[in-house]
């Protein structure tokens, strides 16, 4: 039997995904001309007027633009470094736990929180962190701590942010540690022990060398969720009170084009949002290969 006849169902049932990508995801492209146009739904793509790059002038323009660019970023990098210390450290402690039964039941509870949405735990965060009846003020109270309003003071709602998201991720994110330390060679620690060393000289020189280059492969791909500081979080959260420090890029773009109906001021900063997303992971991709020697193909 030929290669190709062999082959021939994985092509078939390849076909549908093939399509359902392309309606939905390269078609979709076609509506970013309204970036460069005057766009009124009623006389759509070929009436409206070309406007060139004035939307992408005006976005600049707009008082509101750097400061959520900021927001964006510094929420972005901020999940960044503890979407990769946490999952570590718990990693490593995990991996020191010796009763299996312990060592799965609290892998178990930490990853449940990845698999509920953000519309769930938007509602039992904005319960457990209410300043006069949430379980976190009250706790704080007892401490003889003043209340903090953590979802409605901008000093503390990027914080907020980032530890929601990281107790929702961790868990899942440990997975890939643990799956590198598992195939550590344990001759490596026989040889160490024998050596006189002990259990944190042994995670020192062994366990953490022998997955740097996962560490580094992980810090390095995800440069490219730079600009992503997770829509459906902000906007489970956020309310105008916290705009100053919350907004984001998603969020600025759904006030845009949904609430305030600027279809090409809204298509233009997605546009811009995917261009430097579209280099972050190229240069993600970049390192990875040159690091950690990752590649696609």
């Amino acid at each position: 039997m030929s290669i190709w006849k062999r082959e021939m169902p994985l092509h078939i049932m390849l076909i549908p995904a093939v399509l359902l990508v392309f309606l939905f995801h390269y078609i979709p492209m076609l509506g970013n001309v309204i970036a460069f146009q005057n766009f009124v739904p009623v006389k759509g793509f070929f009436g409206s007027k070309w406007v060139g790059f004035d939307n992408f002038r005006y976005l600049i323009l707009l008082p509101d633009t750097m400061q959520v660019l900021f927001n964006t970023l510094y929420i972005a990098l901020m999940k960044i470094v503890a979407g990769l210390i946490v999952p570590i450290v718990i990693a490593l402690l995990l991996n020191e736990v010796r009763m299996e039964f312990v060592k799965r039941g609290i892998q178990t509870l930490i990853y449940l929180p990845h698999f509920l949405s953000w519309i769930i735990l938007g509602g039992i965060l904005i319960d457990m962190l209410s300043p006069s009846t949430g379980i976190a003020n009250l706790f704080l109270q007892w401490l003889g701590f003043k209340p903090i309003f953590f979802l409605g003071d901008n000093s503390w709602f990027p914080i907020t942010l980032v530890i929601s998201n990281e107790w929702k991720e961790f868990g899942f994110s440990t997975i890939v540690y643990l799956a590198a330390l598992s195939g550590i060679n344990p001759l490596l620690y026989e040889a160490a022990i024998v050596d006189g060393a002990g259990r944190w000289k042994q995670t020192l020189h062994i366990t953490v060398p022998s997955i740097l280059p996962i560490i580094v492969l992980m810090g390095t791909l995800s440069m490219g969720q730079i600009l992503n500081a997770g829509f459906e979080q902000v906007f489970n959260l956020y309310s105008p009170q916290v705009y100053q420090s919350g907004d984001i890029l998603d969020t600025f773009v759904y006030r845009l084009g949904v609430v305030d109906a600027q279809y090409s001021v809204a298509t233009a900063v997605g546009l811009f949002k995917s261009l430097v997303s579209f280099l972050f992971v190229s240069l993600s991709y970049f390192l990875a290969y040159r690091f950690a020697g990752y590649r696609i193909f």
